[in-house]
């Protein structure tokens, strides 16, 4: 396993608060997800991914945004494990390796539509610049 890997990994899990190490892989988290035949990676798979520090193949995968945060991996997950809390956590990480693609406070101008509501601009603006 690559040493910057498992960094990331580790970043993952302490972002999102959540032990991988409780999950008894028994699945009922990815047969409960709604968006499981539309995902790369389900979550039973993100939860044994970050534990075991494979997140390059996550962290290029369409799932981070086939995930819809539902939340009912967590609602299913007999032992508290939050899959969709990883996910986010991943989805994150990516974000951050993406430092120079962030949108700025002087992007914001050009992107002010008429239709946009303001609530969507800030919101925006803030999860872009974790």
């Amino acid at each position: 396993m690559h040493n910057d890997s498992r960094k990331i990994a580790d970043e993952i899990i302490l972002r999102s608060g959540v032990n991988p190490r409780r999950c008894m892989k028994c699945g009922k988290c990815s047969g409960t997800c709604p968006a499981y035949e539309e995902m790369e990676y389900h979550p039973h798979e993100f939860v044994y991914m970050v534990e075991s520090g494979e997140v390059e193949p996550l962290l290029n995968s369409k799932s981070l945004y086939m995930c819809l945060s539902c939340f009912a991996c967590v609602d299913r997950c007999p032992r508290g494990v939050e899959p969709a809390k990883l996910v986010e956590a991943v989805r994150n990480a990516y974000l951050r390796q993406q430092d120079n693609k962030h949108m700025n406070a002087d992007d914001v101008p050009a992107k002010l539509d008429d239709d946009l509501p303001q609530q969507a601009i800030v919101s925006a603006f803030r999860k872009y610049r974790k």
